[in-house]
């Protein structure tokens, strides 16, 4: 059975920080891409970071340089740590995995019951 359990959300002030983690069993973690995207109330969900097997990451825009995705297959875990948050982060957080080979992203997604950051101003 494939678990992604996500943990962390918290409420904090602008400007506080927070880590999320997300424990992924039932999978061969270090063969999956993992990402984090978010969920604001009214919104689509969209992308907010994505850790590769060959640990290349990549951001949305607005979280550049305040958020930072990492990995760690030994503990079959994947963290985004959120620095400098802001009231605009405020949303539902998913962890999301999928299987990748040679570059390509194959098979179904998986994916976490979410874990929620509010931000007040």
């Amino acid at each position: 059975q494939v678990q992604l359990v996500e943990s962390g959300g918290d409420l904090v002030q602008a400007g506080g920080t927070l880590r999320l983690s997300c424990a992924v069993s039932g999978i061969a973690f270090s063969r999956h891409y993992m990402a984090w995207y978010r969920q604001a109330p009214g919104k689509q969900r969209e992308l907010v970071a994505s850790a590769s097997t060959k640990e290349v990451r990549n951001y949305v825009d607005s979280v550049k340089g305040r958020f930072i995705i990492s990995r760690d297959n030994a503990k079959n875990t994947v963290y985004l740590q959120m620095n400098s948050l802001k009231p605009e982060d405020t949303a539902a957080y998913y962890c999301n995995a999928r299987l990748e080979m040679s570059s390509f992203l194959i098979g179904r997604e998986y994916w976490g019951q979410g874990t929620q950051v509010t931000v007040s101003s």
